[in-house]
């Protein structure tokens, strides 16, 4: 590598520097949200399992005052629970479009960060082929100019050319890796949002055509009262 890094040109160390920013800003997107996920997975459990045991929505509404758990579905129960104490709250088409609203939010706020594993991993391996071409080039054209077209004198020169082509390979290989990883992983989470906006309605729906405002009738029984 170092004595590659030697004969390259402006062009080549430019295919370099563009491979590593793109390798440091995928692992750094790759971090970030595995960080975020594993933080949100642990933070849902403990939320869902305080949804289930609140006796009303008085307390569960206490519980989420300052903000409640940063996560997908304390948002969705803060905004439901907001949603149903304004005026005509009791509509069922108004629950309903504040309760799509916030999965949409949060169907966005998951994509954030795909784009660019998506963007890395489609073009890096390209941006190593030209690296590579060009390093090729260069290395034929100094054989030719040398007049030995050995073995020995092409491959050290091609060798070293090759190792760009390698180089958009690592990069590439981990973004689609974690696309396809986050991919799955988001379809799952609004897989379980969407079923859980169902069981949030179905509860403050049943509270409202029994007249208890206050009420969240458990999740067990909601969507049969409802």
């Amino acid at each position: 590598m170092a004595h590659f890094l030697a004969q390259t040109d402006t062009i080549g160390r430019i295919v370099l520097l563009l491979l590593l920013f793109m390798s440091l800003a995928s692992w750094y997107v790759i971090a970030s949200r595995s960080a975020a996920l594993l933080l949100e997975r642990r933070l849902s459990a403990r939320f869902l399992g305080d949804f289930c045991m609140a006796p009303s929505a008085a307390t569960l509404a206490y519980s989420l005052k300052d903000g409640g758990r940063d996560e997908p579905f304390s948002r969705l129960a803060r905004h439901a629970l907001a949603a149903r104490r304004n005026p005509g709250g009791d509509d069922p088409e108004r629950l309903t479009r504040a309760i799509a609203r916030v999965i949409g939010d949060e169907r966005a706020r998951l994509e954030s960060g795909l784009t660019l594993l998506a963007s890395v991993g489609s073009t890096a391996p390209f941006v190593g082929l030209f690296g590579t071409v060009w390093a090729v080039y260069h290395a034929l054209l100094s054989v030719g100019l040398s007049g030995q077209g050995t073995l020995d004198k092409v491959a050290g020169p091609v060798g070293e050319a090759l190792i760009m082509t390698a180089l958009g390979l690592a990069v590439a290989v981990p973004a689609v890796l974690a696309y396809n990883a986050f991919v799955r992983a988001n379809r799952l989470l609004l897989a379980r949002l969407e079923g859980f906006a169902h069981d949030v309605f179905a509860a403050l729906a049943a509270g409202s055509r029994s007249g208890d405002g206050g009420a969240v009738v458990p999740l067990q029984h909601a969507a049969a009262q409802a």
